[in-house]
């Protein structure tokens, strides 16, 4: 049997009148042509998502690197709990609806312990005050982007969404909040991270020498 000409690799024009192999590999037929994009239509799994009912496909986008420095920034537990409290139960386009005392409740802690907790996660952009029992998370560190909402004898069931960069365009219009949440950054944390473990390295010096000294001075004796 005589064998099939090889489709030319740099005359398209002519490969429609060239008889061809059929494809049994996709990965020999990327291999021939590197700069092409293949691929094959299948239908799209469902998303495995713990949620409950109340909550149905109930998630967000996060900011590895925001996670990564809080981890690092905030010496205490309660910030960080309240950082993810709020990112559970934020709505499409990141508004939290949560009174303090919701947040008190859910958490298990003194009101005042939430008031304090909260404000310093305020004071660095993560979230900021709507009005009272409103707060909206900054875009770029956490964002829910869609929100499933089920469905009754009145309302159909169906999803909310609230394109990230339109939330970030509004935050920025909005010259009464301050400019580290219009601009969001956190170099004021990496800074403060450097610094603190240079504090500690420079502490842990110190008492290495001091018990030098106190083992050389027993010796001595």
């Amino acid at each position: 049997m005589p064998r099939r000409p090889e489709l030319p690799l740099d005359e398209e024009i002519q490969a429609w009148s060239k008889p061809v192999r059929p494809v049994e590999d996709l990965d020999a037929v990327a291999r021939r042509y590197p700069d092409r994009q293949l691929s094959l239509s299948s239908k799209r799994k469902p998303l495995e998502i713990y949620d409950t009912p109340e909550r149905p496909k109930a998630f967000s986008m996060d900011s590895l690197e925001f996670f990564f420095l809080i981890a690092q920034y905030f010496r205490e537990a309660l910030p960080l709990r309240l950082i993810l409290l709020m990112i559970a139960c934020q709505k499409a386009g990141g508004r939290i609806r949560l009174t303090q005392e919701e947040m008190a409740t859910v958490l298990d802690v003194h009101r005042g312990k939430i008031n304090e907790a909260l404000g310093e996660v305020m004071s660095h952009g993560i979230v900021y005050k709507v009005r009272r029992g409103v707060y909206q998370f900054n875009p770029p560190y956490s964002y829910r982007v869609a929100e499933f909402i089920p469905g009754t004898e009145l309302v159909e069931a169906g999803y909310v969404q609230v394109d990230q960069d339109k939330a970030i365009a509004k935050i920025r219009k909005d010259k009464s909040l301050p400019d580290l949440v219009r601009f969001p950054s956190l170099d004021h944390m990496r800074e403060a991270i450097e610094e603190l473990r240079k504090q500690r390295a420079e502490e842990r010096a110190a008492r290495r020498l001091a018990r030098e000294q106190r083992q050389k001075e027993g010796s001595a004796q």
